[in-house]
């Protein structure tokens, strides 16, 4: 198994990730991400729309061409929230099947959470303190409380960016009204949460890839200071508190023009950066490290120690 293709098909973003396997190191041969929005228009409606489809398609044709490029006979594919919530989800599967040969897995949530918390550990040492790991995606929100060593709780919430976008980001810039009805819908959505906090206490914040991503970018590009070739980064809770004020008191066009903000995320990351805020409020952490791998690095992973089993 030399060569090894991972196809995350999220519900906002597709990521297509080719790597060379050989004596035991990895070479990444081929790395993009395209924003499918893959739950616009139905993921409320537990649906995936017709326009969305389309997308979905086209990228997915693309990604096998990229595939076929590298010569690569090894593929995984696997989909999360959006595709495994919509009564068209496999009718959707089945039809990227048909046009590209790829067979795609939907995983659970659990599933994704424990990906998630491989390929955070592939970028950074946790530590031996509880952290808490935050993976907000489109559709479902993953939360793991762990150490370097240790998981002590993981769970997947339906509460992604593109939900909330339909339920509360009803005006641009986002009102003090809505962020207030969000707190309340996160305040209940996270009881569990709440609680699995106070028992472990964990005052380290690590952010896995998406949202956290671009915000590394906005404090990189805004302090004019080049961003270093790692996988893993820090950001201040006060820069945090710096960028967070400025994107919710800005128009989409505002947003757009923020150094460091791209196309893909600039509606999402009002209310996604409203939920980084909502937990800073409520717990005391200490630090926000960011972790550049996510998912596909932990299937990756999973993969490579026969956890998981290529079709």
């Amino acid at each position: 198994m030399d060569k090894i293709a991972i196809i995350d098909l999220g519900t906002n973003t597709f990521h297509l990730l080719i790597v060379e396997v050989k004596d035991g190191e990895e070479k990444i041969l081929h790395k993009e991400k395209i924003a499918v929005k893959l739950g616009e228009g139905g993921i409320s409606e537990g649906t995936i729309s017709k326009s969305a489809q389309e997308r979905a398609l086209k990228t997915m044709l693309y990604f096998k061409d990229k595939i076929n490029e590298e010569k690569v006979e090894n593929i995984f594919a696997s989909a999360t929230s959006a595709m495994r919530n919509a009564e068209n989800g496999k009718e959707v599967m089945d039809r990227i099947f048909d046009a590209t040969g790829i067979s795609i897995q939907l995983i659970s949530g659990m599933d994704e959470a424990k990906y998630i918390h491989m390929g955070v550990k592939k970028a950074l040492d946790i530590g031996p303190e509880p952290a808490l790991i935050m993976d907000i995606g489109g559709g479902s929100v993953e939360f793991i409380i762990c150490n370097q060593t240790e998981v002590f709780w993981m769970q997947s919430f339906e509460i992604g960016a593109q939900r909330l976008l339909d339920k509360f980001h009803k005006h641009d810039p986002i009102l003090p009204k809505d962020i207030e009805k969000l707190d309340d819908f996160l305040r209940k959505e996270l009881a569990e949460l709440k609680v699995k906090m106070d028992i472990y206490q964990p005052h380290h914040l690590i952010g896995s890839s998406g949202t956290f991503d671009t915000l590394i970018d906005i404090n990189y590009q805004e302090k004019e200071i080049e961003k270093p070739d790692e996988v893993s980064f820090s950001l201040s809770l006060e820069d945090f508190d710096r960028i967070f004020n400025e994107i919710i008191h800005k128009t989409r066009e505002e947003r757009m023009a923020i150094p460091g903000m791209i196309e893909m995320r600039v509606d999402m990351i009002v209310v996604a950066v409203c939920l980084i805020q909502f937990l800073i409020e409520n717990n005391d952490f200490m630090d926000i490290k960011v972790s550049t791998y996510a998912l596909k690095e932990g299937l990756l992973d999973a993969i490579l120690a026969n956890e998981i089993k290529l079709s």
